[in-house]
């Protein structure tokens, strides 16, 4: 019995070999996929002048934001019920849109008043739904503010941040779910440590594109409502409106988790507007 034991062991190690193999195999397979497709799908953003890496149409941005809307505003309050300030948003709005290049970028921009109170925040969906909530409303104290808030939101639109996101998410779960089946072995548990960290690294990746984005779309902020005739320093405002958020007893803004902290984001605005006005900002400009 003994001697048939020690004859067996070396046939029970080969198919567990194979099995090794076969599962880095496939595991590379899944990378070298989820790289072609990624870095196939290519385009030049007509806004930002910029290669991205882009996977859905700008109509399926449309329709994906479309139909995410309404339950977004649902987990907000849904839609104000103060007309003034309904219509003091869209007429900001309204100026931000008319202008050539974000007409011409094709996306049907709609802007929302969530009813929140406690919230301070403001987003975009892929494809033109942009929300600003009463608690950041409130807190804002001239029009231009208002066209800093939300041209910063038709940034994210325009640059096509949202889709850009998406895709770089699908990479990393494709890279990260290749190295779970490539370093997994069922029959040590320990190996799933190695999974964790492979996701850990591919949610850190996000995060910092995420930062980026924030940035470009300050940028594009303070780009669109110099030119929607706003005084772009408004915008340094609105850094100092949402700094002050986050003390008191209100809900911490939800920017907080994602953003750049806006103290960050001040020197990056203000060396904006030096480029957008090396001579100082005309006096004209609303404030």
């Amino acid at each position: 019995m003994n001697s048939f034991s020690q004859r067996a062991m070396p046939m029970q190690s080969r198919p567990q070999g194979k099995s090794l193999g076969l599962r880095l195999l496939i595991g590379l397979g899944m990378a070298a996929f989820s790289l072609i497709s990624y870095f196939s799908s290519s385009s030049v953003n007509t806004v930002t002048g910029e290669k991205q890496y882009i996977k859905i149409s700008a109509q399926q941005e449309i329709a994906m934001g479309l139909q995410a809307a309404p339950q977004m505003a649902q987990q907000y309050g849904g839609l104000t019920r103060d007309a003034n300030a309904d219509a003091l948003v869209k007429r900001v709005c309204a100026k931000l849109a008319a202008l050539p290049q974000v007409r011409e970028a094709g996306y049907p921009l709609e802007f929302h008043v969530l009813a929140d109170e406690r919230t301070v925040n403001a987003f975009a969906l892929p494809g033109g739904q942009t929300f600003i909530t009463m608690a950041l409303l409130r807190r804002l104290q001239t029009e231009g503010q208002i066209a800093g808030v939300m041209g910063h939101e038709i940034g994210h639109v325009l640059a096509r941040h949202g889709a850009e996101r998406m895709a770089k998410q699908q990479l990393t779960q494709g890279l990260s779910g290749a190295a779970v089946l490539a370093t997994y072995d069922p029959s040590d548990p320990k190996t799933m440590g190695t999974s964790q960290v492979a996701m850990m690294i591919g949610n850190l990746v996000t995060m910092k594109f995420g930062r980026e984005d924030e940035l470009e779309s300050d940028y594009l902020g303070v780009r669109f409502m110099a030119e929607a005739g706003y005084d772009p320093r408004a915008m340094i405002r609105v850094m100092e409106v949402l700094a002050e958020a986050g003390g008191g007893g209100q809900r911490q803004p939800e920017f907080f988790s994602t953003h750049p902290n806006p103290d960050n984001r001040i020197g990056k605005i203000k060396a904006a507007i030096d480029k957008l006005y090396p001579n100082g900002v005309p006096a004209d400009l609303l404030p």
